[in-house]
């Protein structure tokens, strides 16, 4: 059975950090590129960020660049989302995305308020 729980989410004040973790099971996590969506109430659901299966590359939205770190440890088959510098309007659900070929997995998601 495959899942993907995300962890970490909560409220933090603007400009502080969070680390999201994403714990896969189920399935070869290696071979899976590994993604963080988020989505705001009222808009789509949107890439936060990609990390390749060997983690050798990565990418962000253009707004995460130089704020938002994905990082992957194979070993413990979990995927992070380190946070920082975070404004009010990073303020979203985060999901956590395993693709491969034609298989996509999603996890539930996990609240992150930015707000004082």
């Amino acid at each position: 059975q495959v899942q993907l729980v995300e962890s970490g989410g909560g409220l933090v004040q603007p400009g502080g950090s969070l680390r999201l973790s994403c714990a896969a099971s189920g399935f070869t996590f290696s071979r899976y590129v590994m993604s963080w969506y988020r989505q705001a109430p009222g808009k789509e659901r949107e890439l936060v960020a990609a990390i390749t299966n060997t983690g050798g590359s990565t990418n962000y939205a253009d707004s995460m660049k130089g704020r938002f770190t994905i990082s992957r440890n194979n070993a413990k088959n979990t995927v992070y989302l380190q946070m920082n510098s975070l404004k009010p309007e990073d303020t979203a659900v985060y999901y956590c995305n395993a693709g491969h070929d034609t298989r996509d997995y999603w996890g539930q998601g996990t609240q992150v308020t930015v707000s004082s």
